[in-house]
């Protein structure tokens, strides 16, 4: 079931037919499930008539009846076309550019509030970030098809216990008095391409904890980055003690309860990808799993909607641009000063910096702006850092 609150006092919700049903397996009009739309909104603006029936003698009711089923169902498609539209447009209202999938043409025959808004709609990504996420959400629903989340669920059982993500990060930064270190265990990128070709992500995170690491990131996305989720299992299987973070695009919860499954004790949250909506009812998700949370951000007005959402522990500050994976380490002090970084400190929230920082002197003028964790693969730098501070 998909369902979207539009408001406090407003849930759309429908359900997804699967292609292979028959129309005598489709519910009756009366066993549909309800759709309630406040009378402001667009979706009161259009309506499903039936299709129009095949003119029949009275010999022959039952093309009636698969008429009359078939735009039962056809109203469903248009309904949740219409939800995923309407999801586009509460993200485009919070600032959100990223396009969750690529646009798709209406139903047959579609005539509604959408209509003009079809026009001059790209069927390419517009930039990298879009590319991954219209990818990720194919990805993942071809691996919910073979591991649904109720086999998930029965799985946690198994899974090692969570570490504490976050109070390992404290605990390094009281300890050295310098920004905790998450090491990324990464092979290649989009920016940069392979960045090590006998990669062993157990060795690579061996060697990061043995250097002072207080935590790991570990990219599990395949396409992009030539990571996967055994790469995280196999790092936590091997004896590795540091809290292990699945640096993974999230689209859907199903990705945070696999993290857990494999092993991660915290998951990145992308704030260019995800609604507030989405970010509050995964950041309870982890909390309920015992994950971490990093929320990432990228600007200003990123960094102000995610003041404004309860129980975040910690934001990382993307220096990276995402769409053009241009790095500017100035972003990093621009979100932090004044009254963003006030009520940053105010609220109790770990800034983390992250991208660009391949020297002591970028760590240290992160740690000046007010960061007390960074994220680098740049093991050598952090810990020239380290000494000399």
């Amino acid at each position: 079931m998909i369902s979207l609150k539009a408001s406090s006092s407003t849930t759309i919700s429908t359900h997804k037919f699967s292609s292979q049903q028959s129309f005598n397996s489709l519910p009756s009009k009366s066993a549909l499930p309800q759709t309630h739309v406040p009378n402001h909104s667009p979706l009161k603006q259009f309506s499903v008539s039936p299709i129009r029936a095949q003119q029949i003698d009275a010999r022959d009711r039952s093309a009636v009846v698969c008429d009359n089923r078939i735009s039962e169902r056809e109203a469903l498609k248009v309904k949740e076309w219409e939800i995923g539209m309407l999801q586009d447009e509460v993200a485009a209202s919070q600032g959100i550019k990223i396009r969750r999938r690529p646009p798709t043409g209406p139903p047959l025959h579609y005539m509604g509030p959408f209509e003009s808004r079809l026009q001059n709609e790209g069927s390419t990504p517009r930039d990298i970030l879009e590319e991954i996420v219209w990818y990720k959400d194919l990805e993942v629903s071809q691996m919910k098809e073979s591991k649904p989340l109720s086999m998930l669920k029965n799985m946690l059982d198994d899974a090692p216990p969570p570490i504490d993500f976050v109070g390992a990060l404290k605990a390094a930064y009281l300890r050295t008095g310098v920004p905790g270190l998450i090491a990324e265990v990464k092979k290649a990128s989009p920016s940069r391409g392979v960045l090590r070709e006998d990669f062993d992500p157990v060795e690579v995170a061996k060697a990061y904890e043995k250097g002072g690491a207080a935590c790991l990131s570990v990219l599990t996305d395949v396409k992009f980055f030539q990571g996967c989720f055994e790469n995280l299992e196999a790092i936590r299987s091997s004896g590795v003690q540091c809290p292990l973070l699945c640096k993974e695009f999230v689209v859907d919860p199903w990705q945070i309860f696999y993290a857990r499954v494999k092993g991660a004790d915290a998951i990145l949250l992308i704030a260019a990808v995800l609604s507030d909506l989405e970010i509050e009812y995964m950041i309870k998700i982890c909390k309920s799993l015992g994950l971490a949370a990093l929320v990432e951000v990228h600007d200003e007005r990123e960094m102000d909607r995610v003041l404004e959402i309860d129980g975040i522990e910690l934001v990382g500050i993307n220096n990276r641009d995402l769409g053009t994976f241009k790095v500017d380490i100035g972003n990093t002090k621009k979100l932090l000063e004044g009254e963003r970084g006030e009520r940053l400190r105010q609220k109790g929230i770990i800034a983390v910096g992250e991208s660009g920082l391949f020297n002591p002197s970028d760590i240290a003028y992160v740690q000046e702006a007010g960061v007390r964790a960074v994220s680098s693969k740049n093991l050598p730098a952090y810990m020239i850092f380290v000494q000399y501070s």
